[in-house]
């Protein structure tokens, strides 16, 4: 059995004020980097087998300490990275409220698409095939995967066989750790949205 620790990153600035998506530049506040640093301390006694990464900034800043704490390096997966937002990339919130895609985004999920970017099908479908393989190759790991909200909602859905547009029952806040237990027969969650206390 594989198990997976997914992660969302920790703490930026510009959390809960401007959809970020996939735009560059995005680093840890201070807050973030001391969350970062108590996720290491937290995982060192998982036994952690490998780490990988979103290629978001947020993200590597976030699995870097926990790979120096388990004597491991991480590597950068495209798989991982956020859901693409397209068009609302980098806008606020405030301005994304009044826009009837948006509000269509955050009520019929699994039926829509970002402008520009990518359904959540499309996202539950590459981190899942990402999950399946990596389960084929090391089939005992213990895989630390640090990523976004809407990636791990993903797969969190899957492995619970709840509708993509059910997306708000499950809470995925930064620098939290949800572990899913991998075999054969698919994915069990077993643990959700678990935080750290610095």
């Amino acid at each position: 059995m594989t198990t997976f620790f997914l992660i969302r990153h920790a703490a930026h600035p510009e959390l809960d004020r401007v959809l970020i998506g996939r735009m560059g530049g995005v680093r840890l506040g201070e807050l973030g980097r001391s969350q970062a640093r108590r996720l290491a301390e937290c995982l060192e006694r998982e036994r952690i087998t490998a780490v990988q990464s979103s290629p978001r900034e947020r993200a590597s800043e976030t699995a870097a300490p926990i790979a120096q704490r388990a004597g491991l390096p991480f590597a950068i997966v495209s798989a991982l990275d956020e859901i693409e937002f397209g068009e609302w990339t980098g806008q606020p919130f405030t301005a994304l409220k009044h826009d009837a895609r948006w509000i269509r985004w955050n009520t019929a999920r699994a039926a829509s698409r970002p402008p520009g970017g990518e359904t959540m099908h499309e996202l539950e479908l590459r981190v899942m095939r990402h999950l399946q393989a990596l389960h084929a190759t090391d089939p005992n790991g213990r895989i630390v995967l640090v990523s976004h909200a809407e990636v791990i909602r993903a797969a969190i859905l899957h492995c619970l066989d709840m509708s993509l547009d059910d997306f708000a029952r499950i809470d995925v806040a930064p620098a939290t750790v949800s572990t899913i237990a991998f075999d054969h027969h698919g994915g069990c969650v077993v643990d959700l949205n678990q935080k750290v206390t610095l």
